[in-house]
C-alpha cells in the first residue's frame, strides 16, 4: 500500500516503514506527525484518487530526527571591480518514519 502525501507544497510516494526527508520544523524525536493532505491512496484493491484529497485518508509518521543536506555555494562576481563574495548554504530537513496509512 502506498499514498502520495503533500506537505511545504511538495508530494511525497510514501509506504508503511519508508523514512522521508521533509522540510525542518521544530518537533521532539520520537513525536507523531499526521498528515490529512492525501491526494492518492493505492493499494492491492487499486488506486483511490482525491478531488483533490481523499476523504477520511490519513498518513502517520514518527520523527527519526534532524538532517542537514548538502552545503551548495552561492558566488556573486562583480566585474572590473576586484570584488566577489562566496557564501555557503545547507538545508536542515526533519527525518520522519512512516508508520500507518489509515481511512481508506
Amino acid at each position: 500500500m502506498y499514498a502520495i502525501i503533500v506537505d511545504g507544497g511538495r508530494q511525497y510516494k510514501v509506504e508503511p516503514g519508508m523514512e522521508v526527508d521533509l522540510d525542518f520544523r521544530e518537533v521532539e524525536d520520537g513525536s507523531s506527525l499526521t498528515f490529512e493532505k492525501v491526494l492518492a491512496v493505492g493499494g492491492d484493491e487499486g488506486l483511490k484518487l482525491g478531488s483533490p484529497t481523499v476523504d477520511g485518508a490519513t498518513v502517520t509518521a514518527s520523527v527519526i530526527g534532524e538532517k542537514q543536506g548538502k552545503k551548495i555555494y552561492v558566488q556573486k562576481f562583480r566585474r572590473r571591480k576586484h570584488s566577489k563574495s562566496r557564501i555557503g548554504h545547507r538545508q536542515k530537513y526533519t527525518r520522519v518514519k512512516i508508520t500507518e496509512i489509515a481511512g481508506v
